[in-house]
């Protein structure tokens, strides 16, 4: 079986979305490829979630990940947005859903894990509906 791409996307691919790529290739690689783009970049990813990820489940993002642009990444089966709070990013799939998720940057560590446990739940949600549907 091919496995199915999946975009997290959000406008700067920096936090919510660079989370959920590191999640997805953490908890769900055997089921589907993540990848996480914007239309814009940062020159760094959110050193909170840098922190954070690494603190919880001893992923270094910084080495795997970096900051992209939709043109950067490969065409994708399924799009999540993130919850851009403006105009989302368009990158065309055949299936999409919007996670709605508040962007937690300058907030404290619990909002910002709230927000970590949210994605993490709902990575493990997709991984199901990917193996008992068909999404794409």
């Amino acid at each position: 079986m091919i496995k199915p791409k999946v975009a997290f996307i959000c406008v700067h691919n920096s936090c919510r979305s660079q989370i959920a790529e590191a999640l997805g290739k953490h908890f769900a690689s055997d089921v589907f490829e993540s990848y996480s783009a914007g239309t814009e970049t940062k020159p760094q990813i959110n050193q909170d979630a840098v922190r954070l990820i690494k603190d919880i489940y001893n992923i270094d993002m910084e080495k795997t990940q970096h900051s992209k642009v939709l043109d950067d990444i490969p065409q994708v089966d399924i799009v999540i947005k993130m919850g851009c709070n403006v105009v989302c990013p368009v990158i065309s799939a055949k299936y999409v859903e919007d996670w709605g998720l508040e962007d937690p940057t300058g907030k404290s560590d619990e909002e910002f894990k709230k927000i970590i446990e949210t994605i993490e739940s709902n990575i493990l949600s997709l991984k199901e509906k990917i193996k008992t549907q068909s999404l794409y």
